[in-house]
């Protein structure tokens, strides 16, 4: 199961509370206050790993809470810190406040790590209150609560290159014809229900990740059909791939496809149509595709795009994972500010 956003409740250990105490012991008059320290709570912390896809593990359990520090006892000896919490995210999980909105972290990087919930400091025993006038204290503190919050975690692909195209277009076929994943393909539309990611490898150990979100359609930006739950993991993405039905299965024209997914890609974020792209003419082995090549090269004479003709079902894919690693690397010479 695919999950791209969570809700959790997260709150940090206690700090142990201090001792009070006064040393005891045969020949040594007036030992003195000698209570220890209580010991620190634990910490929550969230950590970035590309070993984790998706949130799944964190829906289960949605309270997670470190231990308390132990209180400190008699002879001096203080409370040790409470071990932290460590719970593993995927790379590109953003963390909010739920109650306040606050960005905690973009967790953008692996091995990245935040506290978004920090242990109570543990109490002091009273040796800390001992003056030149107060030689005997029975003061000491107790530990200091845990932060408790709410947090939202949500996960946005980090990809370098991602499959952008209505439903049924042949995003799936191409992912598994370029990578070793093995998405779902049937011949009907939202076959793909989340995004999967591949890896392309090339002859020289060079890799580089494809996502395939699934189909969009006109007012994906206003939620219809798969919408926003998606649209998101296409931010991250250095380079664009539409994936266009050359044979106009669906009835609809390739341009016109282009034209609509630009908008709404346009629409859900200012920008984003603007990004390095390359066109993807897909099912060129069906009627009318050639053709309609033509007509689409003609409609975006204009424009900078490359255009690859391929068949994906079929594995034919030309210059197709050449051109793609060709943008992709300049990319990266010169990365988009996320």
């Amino acid at each position: 199961m695919f999950v791209d956003k969570a809700t959790i409740t997260v709150k940090g250990g206690d700090g142990g509370n201090g001792c009070c105490s006064f040393h005891r012991e045969k020949f040594v008059p007036r030992g003195g206050p000698d209570g220890g320290d209580g010991g620190a709570g634990g910490n929550v912390i969230l950590e970035a790993t590309l070993g984790e896809q998706s949130l799944q593990s964190l829906v289960y359990n949605r309270h997670y809470q470190a231990n308390n520090g132990p209180g400190g006892k008699g002879s001096n000896m203080h409370g040790r810190k409470a071990p932290d919490v460590i719970l593993k995210v995927p790379v590109g999980t953003v963390v909010t406040d739920r109650v306040t909105g606050e960005l905690f972290a973009d967790m953008a990087q692996e091995g990245q790590q935040i506290i978004v919930a920090k242990g109570g400091r543990g109490g002091r025993g009273n040796p800390r209150f001992a003056t030149q006038t107060n030689r005997a204290p029975r003061e000491w503190e107790p530990g200091e609560p845990g932060e408790e919050r709410e947090i939202v975690l949500e996960l946005k692909t980090i990809a370098d290159v991602g499959l952008v195209g209505y439903p049924n277009a042949g995003k799936s076929t191409l992912l598994r014809a370029v990578s070793a994943a093995r998405p779902k393909v049937a011949p009907y539309p939202f076959t793909t229900l989340h995004p999967v990611v591949g890896v392309i490898e090339y002859p020289d150990y060079t890799r580089i990740t494809m996502a395939d979100i699934p189909g969009l359609i006109e007012g994906a930006h206003d939620n219809v059909g798969l919408g926003h739950a998606f649209l998101k993991h296409i931010e991250r993405t250095t380079l664009l791939a539409y994936v266009l039905d050359m044979g106009g299965v669906d009835g609809r024209t390739p341009w016109e496809d282009l034209t609509h997914l630009r908008e709404e890609l346009e629409l859900y974020m200012p920008g984003l149509s603007k990004r390095a792209t390359i066109v993807v003419a897909n099912k060129m082995d069906l009627p009318q595709a050639s053709e309609n090549l033509e007509l689409l090269r003609a409609e975006l004479s204009h424009e900078l795009f490359e255009i690859i003709p391929v068949c994906a079902e079929a594995g034919e894919l030309g210059e197709l994972k050449d051109l793609i690693r060709k943008a992709v690397e300049i990319r990266r010479r010169s990365p988009f500010d996320f």
